[in-house]
């Protein structure tokens, strides 16, 4: 069974590729061994040329897929994407995302598809995130960043996806702030109201493989292991 999933933020700088190297982590564990990330969009280089969120997702992936299946948008300054492509004078084309993920799904059994920033940031004046997981039409897994205000921008994302008509497959609580307080309550409170089953908790400071045995993907709708391994 070929699965793939959208990953998208409550806001930016909660931990999305964290999580997501994360989950290849974990996914392996589950006997699949054939997994992918891809961050369709990116931007900011580094002076080696490359984009470090997309390096760490190479790193954390099981098979190597060429780069431009992985990252088909990239771009110089670590700004809004709407603004990078205006600048850059480079549009972003969804269908193109579309193909390269298509590609991708032939290569490997799992592919994990990082957003970038938050659910709704512009990639152009007419077309944002949510456009791109619509067209894409995957589940998706929300990483909800456990700080102050978290419980407002997770039911608001979580209401977003629902109204563009997507699947929140599961969400992730990744603790960025480790002095938050009522950490528990608050955790508490978005199982109570978020309709979609908690992965897990990645704690602050781990590294993404260790992170990994927080999660639990079996609570996955139709995600198992290969049968090679059942």
């Amino acid at each position: 069974m070929n699965r793939a999933f959208f990953i998208a933020g409550t806001d930016t700088g909660v931990g999305k590729t964290h999580v997501a190297c994360a989950l290849l982590y974990a996914t392996r564990r589950m006997g699949l061994t054939a997994a992918v990330g891809m961050k369709p969009i990116a931007a900011g280089i580094e002076a080696d040329g490359c984009n470090e969120d997309v390096m760490r997702l190479l790193a954390a992936s099981s098979i190597q897929a060429p780069i431009a299946l992985i990252n088909p948008y990239l771009y110089d300054p670590p700004i809004a994407p709407h603004i990078a492509v205006i600048e850059a004078g480079r549009p972003i084309e969804i269908m193109h995302i579309q193909q390269a993920l298509a590609q991708l799904q032939t290569l490997a059994e799992v592919v994990w598809v990082e957003g970038v920033g938050g659910f709704r940031v512009p990639l152009d004046d007419q077309q944002d995130t949510a456009d791109l997981a619509v067209a894409l039409a995957l589940p998706v897994v929300l990483v909800v960043g456990m700080r102050l205000g978290c419980l407002n921008h997770a039911l608001l994302t979580a209401e977003a996806i629902e109204r563009r008509g997507l699947t929140l497959a599961g969400w992730v609580a990744n603790q960025i702030d480790p002095a938050m307080a009522r950490f528990e309550a608050n955790l508490a409170t978005l199982q109570s109201r978020l309709k979609a089953p908690l992965l897990g908790m990645t704690p602050y400071g781990l590294q993404p493989e260790v992170a990994a045995s927080a999660l639990d993907l079996s609570r996955l709708a139709d995600f198992g292991p290969s049968p090679a391994y059942a």
